[in-house]
């Protein structure tokens, strides 16, 4: 019960902090808004890996010549992912951006024939309840769909990568270590691009503080440290299940702090989204762990 209440926690916090980062659009750029926010976050890793330290929770040694490449490969796609979804957000709506990003956990299982991996059937079932379900939420009539919505499922593809990469090195470099240099590099080349493509001002990121700081200490570091807690004991299937309700407080907090309101069909379209995350997940028992940003 404890594990599963802080599973719920951190589904709870990752999905208003899709209102967070849509709200932080209306002061600064998007590249801006990710360059202080994965700083913070890598900042805000630092102490809970100081305390594992002191405590004996030792990491993997780390040699840079053997796991440099994979450490800044993991760092890009980080940013990939987090620059799709929040270019995304700039122009769709914090629910629909949830759920869609949901998508990623279907998507990882079907990465995973590229390199010789084995779906099951309930994997496929899934894919296909939740790609009717995008059909849904995001084509409009005359078959067009937002250009916003593409870059955030663009953004769901990096994702669903990105949880391949943390799956293959985080036990070999360190979860914590490998969190806050992924971090960092993601908020490099965040504020390189911000440089080149946005105009930064002290004002716009003063009005957006409280968003940077949700978005920074709660989704990034309290969320993150949360999951790992609760992921020590909890059931893999609880667990997958309690975080994908990320998309449904995503729709939520939408509809609670920025009066987003889906139309019936919107609502059929997440419906099935979710319930084909759940049946991929829940009944095709990938062996691959989930991890989010």
């Amino acid at each position: 019960m404890r594990a599963d209440l802080l599973l719920l926690i951190t589904a709870i916090i990752w999905g208003f902090a899709f209102v967070a980062q849509r709200i932080g659009m209306s002061h600064m750029g998007p590249f801006t808004f990710n360059a202080i926010r994965f700083s913070l976050g890598a900042l805000s890793l630092v102490p809970f890996w100081l305390v594992r330290r002191r405590k004996g929770t030792t990491d993997p040694s780390f040699s840079i010549k053997k796991f440099g490449l994979p450490v800044v490969l993991t760092g890009l796609v980080l940013f990939a992912g987090s620059s799709l979804q929040q270019v995304g957000l700039v122009g769709t709506t914090a629910g629909k951006a949830g759920f869609i990003t949901g998508l990623y956990v279907i998507l990882v299982p079907l990465l995973a024939l590229t390199w010789g991996g084995r779906t099951k059937l309930a994997h496929w079932v899934g894919a296909v309840l939740a790609v009717t379900g995008l059909y849904l939420l995001s084509v409009k009539g005359g078959f067009s769909i937002s250009s916003y919505d593409l870059i955030v499922l663009a953004g769901a593809f990096a994702w669903a990568v990105h949880v391949h990469l943390i799956a293959r090195y985080s036990g070999l470099i360190g979860p914590i270590r490998l969190s806050i240099i992924q971090f960092a590099i993601c908020g490099v080349l965040s504020l390189l691009s911000a440089l080149l493509f946005e105009d930064i001002t002290l004002a716009g990121i003063q009005d957006g503080l409280w968003p940077l700081i949700y978005g920074s200490f709660l989704s990034v570091g309290l969320a993150y440290t949360l999951q790992v807690v609760a992921q020590r004991t909890a059931n893999p299937s609880h667990a997958v299940i309690i975080l994908s309700l990320e998309g449904v407080f995503a729709a939520l907090g939408g509809w609670l702090v920025l009066d987003e309101v889906l139309p019936l069909r919107g609502i059929i379209g997440c419906g099935l989204i979710l319930g084909g995350t759940l049946v991929s997940q829940f009944l095709g028992r990938s062996q691959i762990k989930t991890a989010q940003i």
